[in-house]
């Protein structure tokens, strides 16, 4: 049994008086891929800034054993946390490579252009578009750049939020495999998806949440076979 890189215990996060998320507990394996699926608003989001100290939450969460409480995004970062937003969050006036390379303030120099050169290997098309401002790039572009940038840190564990939204099939399908490839290099991810049947069929485990709780967990091929998931996540029309 392959040992938890993050251990999350009775986590809860509260806007206000109400609990968006509440008493979840979910572990990801050094080096497996962990999907998180569930509806729109049911707090998926929130558990990922929690993660990443983004927003305060209440519960314990271990990251290679040590405690997270009271570290900030830039230690959690250092610690070897990245988090890929939903809305990807680039600097849309900026170029490709200025984007990545601010990817990687935290990276000593030296080691930074040996970053860059990886994650151009594995995004060809970012090395082509390398002089292109961000926000002229296409949606699929613009998803490969937001995680160039998050590797750029050199993290242990990647969270992606939503990576597939708004993307055309063939593009989602080239995303997915490169979620896969980063595992087979040694990265653990944590991913979080609407497109609930995609991300069971690359994944080793999964969560489902509802109204910000976990209501099933297990392998993924158990996920995916569960009547109660296909019925709500993975039926016809199920995106």
């Amino acid at each position: 049994m392959r040992s938890p890189l993050i251990d999350v215990r009775d986590l809860s996060v509260s806007y206000g008086k109400v609990e968006a998320v509440r008493g979840i507990g979910l572990t990801v394996a050094e080096g497996a891929i962990v999907s998180v699926i569930g509806a729109n608003g049911a707090g998926k989001t929130t558990l990922l800034n929690a993660l990443m100290g983004v927003m305060p939450s209440a519960g314990d969460i271990r990251f290679d054993g040590a405690l997270l409480a009271g570290q900030g995004i830039e230690q959690r970062v250092a610690a070897g946390l990245s988090l890929v937003p939903e809305r990807r969050e680039l600097f849309a006036t900026m170029t490709v490579e200025d984007n990545l390379i601010l990817g990687g303030f935290r990276t000593p120099a030296a080691e930074r252009t040996a970053a860059l050169e990886r994650v151009y290997q594995r995004f060809p098309r970012l090395k082509e578009r390398r002089r292109q401002i961000a926000g002229t790039l296409s949606g699929g572009e613009r998803q490969m750049l937001a995680m160039g940038r998050a590797l750029m840190a050199r993290p242990r564990l990647l969270m992606l939020d939503e990576p597939s939204l708004g993307l055309a099939p063939r593009i989602t399908e080239a995303i997915f495999e490169i979620v896969v490839s980063l595992r087979e290099a040694g990265v653990s991810i944590l991913l979080v998806e609407q497109n609930a049947r995609a991300a069971l069929e690359i994944s080793d485990y999964g969560y489902v949440i509802e109204l910000g709780s976990v209501t099933r967990e297990g392998p993924a091929r158990d996920l995916a076979a569960d009547p109660r998931v296909i019925e709500s996540y993975l039926g016809l029309g199920a995106h």
